[in-house]
C-alpha cells in the first residue's frame, strides 16, 4: 500500500509540473492627505531710511530696502502681516510713531502691495517683499539714533 501511495504521488507530481499555475492579482490603493500648509523663510531683513523731511522711517524711501521672505504652499492659507509690536527707538525719540507694514508678492501668486490679509488658493512658491513705514504727524521729527522694528508676516 506504501509503495501505491508513492506511485500515485510521483505521477500527480509529474501531471501537475505540466500545468501552469493560476495567476491572481489584487490592488494595494494608498491613500493620502495633505492640509493647507505654508513655509516662511526670511531671505533678507529690510533697511529703512529716512525722508529729507524727517517725518517718514521707511522701506520705501531712497536707500531702504524691502525685506525678503520665500513663501512655499500647498494653498489654502492667507498670507497677512500683524501690526508692528516690538520697537526700539533711541532714547532723544518721544513723540509717537505710526507704523504700517505692508507686503507683495511675486512668483506663483501675483500680490500687488496691501497691508491686508490675502488669501491664496493654488499651491506655488513666491518672493515676498515686506515693507515698513514709519511715519511722525504735525510738527513732530524723528530723532537721531538707531531704530529697529519687527513685522510678522503670517500665513495660516
Amino acid at each position: 500500500m506504501t509503495l501505491f501511495r508513492a506511485a500515485f504521488g510521483a505521477v500527480l507530481l509529474v501531471a501537475s509540473i505540466d500545468q501552469t499555475a493560476l495567476a491572481t492579482t489584487q490592488n494595494v490603493i494608498f491613500n493620502g492627505t495633505i492640509a493647507p500648509t505654508c513655509t516662511l523663510v526670511v531671505a533678507t531683513n529690510g533697511t529703512m531710511t529716512v525722508s529729507p523731511d524727517l517725518q517718514s522711517l521707511s522701506s520705501h524711501n531712497s536707500g531702504g530696502s524691502a525685506g525678503t521672505v520665500t513663501l512655499t504652499t500647498t494653498g489654502g492659507v492667507s498670507l497677512s502681516v500683524d501690526p508692528v509690536t516690538t520697537t526700539t527707538v533711541p532714547s532723544a525719540d518721544s513723540t509717537s510713531t505710526t507704523w504700517t507694514p505692508t507686503y507683495s508678492a511675486a512668483g506663483a501668486h501675483s500680490i500687488v502691495e496691501t497691508g491686508s490679509a490675502t488669501s491664496i488658493s493654488t499651491p506655488g512658491a513666491d518672493l515676498v517683499s515686506v515693507h515698513l513705514a514709519g511715519t511722525k504727524g504735525g510738527s513732530n521729527r524723528f530723532a537721531n539714533g538707531n531704530y529697529q522694528a519687527t513685522v510678522t508676516l503670517r500665513c495660516e
